[in-house]
């Protein structure tokens, strides 16, 4: 299992939770390329040399929102799926609880699947390196826990034998691609996304 790294203390006085919320906000709505450093610090109401002491950069930023994001991914996961015997309900509990999201997490989730290509390669600072190195480990947890489903569904003969890994990839691949294009304030309402994403899912594993 991925080790997280320690969350510093948030103190009363603290604005890390605050620059991460802030940031959210500004990669999601207007992207991480277009948001000034100094626009975060405004959000927040500090001076931009404050943001230094949390983050030694807007890079350093994202990288510790994609980690959080992929965590509380696998959270949601393991906690949809630890009690459902069922694979079929277990993989229907699992999509669904990919979707019980609030706004600000769907701009974590866009923010998460637009820069994945930033988690490919080293970082030249120590503290980028260390937050990529943890969200690569999350990344493949978080793959493992969608193989795995298949894989005891597999073998209880719910579902059709086939190359797992492939298909675990294929399944997560059609739940994430969502975040690409959906909006809160667009004409779909998310539990209708749920709902179609839950049965195609279904479909492709099962038959």
């Amino acid at each position: 299992m991925a080790t997280r790294i320690v969350e510093p203390e948030a103190g009363p006085r603290s604005k890390r939770a605050a620059i991460l919320a802030a940031a959210v906000d500004c990669f999601g709505e207007t992207s991480f390329e277009a948001t000034k450093w100094s626009t975060v610090a405004e959000r927040v109401g500090i001076g931009q040399t404050a943001l230094y002491h949390y983050f030694e950069s807007k890079t350093h930023c994202l990288l510790t929102i994609m980690r959080l994001e992929l965590q509380r991914s696998h959270d949601k996961f393991t906690e949809a799926t630890e009690d459902v015997e069922d694979p079929t309900e277990a993989l229907r509990a699992a999509v669904r609880a990919a979707y019980e999201v609030s706004d600000h997490e769907v701009l974590q989730m866009r923010i998460l699947h637009n820069h994945m290509d930033l988690l490919s390669g080293p970082r030249k600072s120590k503290r980028e390196e260390a937050e990529r190195v943890e969200a690569r480990k999350l990344v493949q947890l978080v793959e493992r826990d969608w193989t795995n489903l298949l894989v005891r569904g597999m073998s209880m003969g719910v579902f059709p034998l086939r190359d797992a890994q492939l298909l675990g990839a294929s399944v997560l691949g059609l739940i994430v691609s969502v975040w690409r294009w959906y909006r809160p304030s667009g004409p779909t309402p998310l539990a209708e996304v749920s709902e179609l994403i839950e049965g195609a899912c279904v479909r492709m594993v099962a038959t």
